[in-house]
């Protein structure tokens, strides 16, 4: 197994150094709430229902704790076929979104200020 990171995930460190200060981007329960976040506006983006959203939480969180290296593979696997289903280039996604927030720093870091700190919402 290498520990050398993407040349993508290279590039988001970066964009995550000049966005935050270390004790916001190095906040793994924070990174934890964002991506939640994220990955259930992919969902409900693809019309996913709430109560279905509801179901896989009681679901998996009656479940034994995985290993978080497993699931970030099963993640990715998963984000990989659900792009093929619905006819997105996820390379292209992930690019033009890194882009995006190089463009938003000062809305993104106003963003954060503003929210309760420790809360797993965002704002």
């Amino acid at each position: 197994m290498s520990s050398e990171l993407s040349s993508y995930q290279q590039r988001v460190e970066r964009w995550l150094d000049q966005c935050f200060p270390p004790s916001v981007r190095s906040d793994r329960p924070e990174r934890t709430h964002r991506f939640l976040e994220e990955a259930l506006e992919l969902a409900q983006a693809n019309e996913c229902s709430r109560d279905d959203a509801l179901a896989l939480v009681e679901y998996v969180f009656g479940r034994p704790v995985g290993r978080p290296d497993q699931e970030v593979g099963g993640v990715m696997v998963t984000l990989a076929g659900l792009c093929s289903a619905s006819g997105i280039n996820m390379d292209d996604a992930g690019e033009r979104e890194l882009e995006r927030n190089w463009d938003r720093i000062e809305m993104i870091r106003a963003k954060q200020r503003a929210k309760p700190h420790g809360s797993p919402l965002p704002q």
